[in-house]
């Protein structure tokens, strides 16, 4: 039995009584309230006596640095969390010095999309080289903005044999399988060549895995993964309440907080959607809240600020959408901690924010408005993932509220109304779509993008929407844009962490908050390139009536260049 430690949570493998070569093998994660301290003094003494009981064991040799363990019929080795993850892990060296039992405790936080990758990582490491991977995985929350979620699993020669569950609640959960060491040594037989590098160090042990009293116990067969879609992954399959209306009645209050600038189609989309989910749903108005905060800026002034579509500047404008978002927090807070108390209940409610990765990646939205809250569950993700979502909620939940609201633009309702209609879109106001957002947030995060680098990738995936002059513009706007606002992520509210392209300032995406929004350089290099272009395309446009098409296929592989043909 093998102890590592990580953290608040203990991993165990263990290697049970076999035949033959046969290897009962158990993977398993045992969560403590205890400290690991005193756990390992009462449960190593236990389980060692257990041991000496039954077979003595005499160590002659201690090894120093990375070394394996030898037994008499196997040698196991162990990797760490990360390196599993690596392009050279050790389970490659490990593998080629006759290694057969790759062991890892990892600690493996739950991203959207994550599972099958991590399955193939796993099924991989012993696909090339045979072995038996065995695969153990924290879970729960430790705190922070990451959740864990298990998925421990055990693999054999590139397939997986046993599979713990994802997102289990149990502080103990086991994974078993046995398996033919045989099957290992057939399978390397025919791929592995003999290995060129330093041989691992062995810690050399007198006892044997083997054993003679269970000579036909069946082996482990692969098993069928089936993975999740990100829209079944942050739905729980499993839990049936009796009455769900009753229970999200319980939970969950919603407050439509309606403006003189709310349109009766919101209000309506709102009512409906509480309605069909059951939560506690309010309906009240900030008006009167607004007119005293401006009320006491005139008193103080003499002035009262205007919007744009009366005349008002754009800093009014600003300002005048500003003041109805906070005030809209203000009164969040104020019915989370006093509501229940109006109805002669206990406790208090906490506030949920519902901002996006897009918002956050561009700065839509208002510091200390809904952005800022007790915890944001929509934090980490964009809005088209977001839209997929509520997709899945209409198919699966029967949820038809949420067609509306998928069809309806996005918008604010921040500024007045024109015939009761809205004239105010979010895509409007940031000057691009969402869809053309979530791409540019996952080349700035994933691909590591920065003004020009991203402008070459997107002349070219966006060559059938835009002309380079115009994909120039939209780079430059977005990164004017994010540097301008970058500040507000350092007070944005945690969220939790669902994919690699979160803009989380606090872990995942550690930025300066104060730029040169200028980009002098960068954005310098994409004008050279826009001007060479044009010029090339001028070139084309005079000449392209002497061409052939073979002739001008030629000019542009040499050139790289892209033809645009207007009318």
């Amino acid at each position: 039995m093998t102890y590592t430690v990580f953290s608040n949570v203990i991993f165990i493998c263990t290697f049970g009584e076999t035949t033959n070569n046969k290897l009962t093998l158990h993977c398993s994660k045992l969560a403590f309230e205890s400290s690991v301290a005193n756990y390992l003094n009462i449960k190593n003494a236990q389980n060692v006596q257990a041991v000496s009981q039954k077979r003595q064991t005499v160590l002659t040799t201690v090894a120093f640095g990375d070394g394996v363990l030898s037994t008499k019929d196997t040698c196991i080795g162990s990797e760490i969390c990360a390196e599993l993850w690596n392009p050279r892990s050790p389970h490659v060296d490990m593998g080629l010095d006759g290694i057969e039992i790759f062991t890892n405790s990892s600690a493996s936080y739950h991203e959207l999309r994550k599972a099958d990758h991590r399955v193939n990582l796993v099924k991989s490491a012993t696909t090339k080289s045979g072995g038996i991977y065995l695969f153990a995985n924290q879970k729960g929350c430790d705190g922070d903005r990451l959740y864990y979620d298990g998925c421990a699993m055990i693999a054999i020669n590139g397939d997986i044999v046993a599979r713990g569950a994802q997102f289990s609640l149990k502080d103990v959960e086991v994974v078993t399988a046995t398996l033919d060491l045989e099957d290992v040594r057939s399978y390397r037989g025919e791929r592995c060549h003999p290995h060129m590098h330093k041989p691992y160090q062995r810690i050399k042990t007198d006892f044997s895995l083997s054993d003679c009293d269970d000579r036909c116990l069946p082996t482990h067969q692969p098993v069928e993964w089936i993975f999740h879609t990100p829209e079944e992954e942050i739905s729980d399959s499993s839990y049936r309440p009796e009455d769900p209306h009753e229970l999200c009645g319980r939970l969950f209050t919603t407050c439509y907080m309606a403006s003189e600038n709310s349109s009766e189609d919101t209000r309506n989309r709102a009512k409906d959607l509480a309605a069909q989910i059951g939560s506690n749903h309010l309906n009240i108005n900030i008006d009167l809240a607004v007119k005293g905060i401006l009320g006491i800026f005139s008193m103080v002034t003499g002035k009262w600020p205007q919007f744009r579509a009366n005349g008002g500047s754009a800093r009014e404008n600003l300002a005048l959408q500003n003041v109805q978002a906070r005030i809209r927090m203000i009164l969040a807070y104020l019915f989370a901690q006093l509501y229940l108390w109006a109805q002669g209940k206990p406790g208090g409610l906490l506030v949920l924010g519902s901002a996006n990765v897009d918002e956050s990646l561009t700065g839509y939205f208002t510091k200390y408005d809904c952005s800022s809250a007790d915890i944001n569950p929509i934090g980490g993700v964009s809005k088209m993932d977001l839209k997929c979502f509520l997709q899945y909620c209409v198919k699966r939940f029967h949820l038809t509220a949420l067609i509306s609201i998928l069809d309806a633009p996005p918008t604010a309702e921040l500024e007045p109304l024109t015939d009761g209609k809205i004239v105010q879109t979010d895509e409007a106001d940031m000057g691009m779509t969402y869809s053309e957002l979530s791409v540019i947030g996952r080349l700035r995060k994933i691909s590591k993008c920065g003004p020009y680098s991203m402008f070459c990738k997107l002349i070219h995936s966006w060559k059938e929407t835009f002309t380079p002059s115009q994909v120039a513009t939209k780079v430059k706007h977005f990164f004017r844009m994010y540097s301008i606002n970058r500040h507000k992520m350092t007070t944005v509210t945690p969220s939790y962490h669902a994919e690699n392209y979160s803009p989380d300032d606090n872990r995942f995406d550690l930025r300066p908050f104060l730029y040169n929004t200028q980009w002098h350089w960068q954005f310098r290099c994409i004008d050279n390139e826009v001007s060479s272009f044009t010029e090339q395309c001028d070139f084309i446009r005079l000449y392209y009536t002497s061409f052939t098409i073979e002739t001008l296929h030629k000019y542009c592989t040499h050139t790289h260049t892209y033809i645009y043909i207007y009318g």
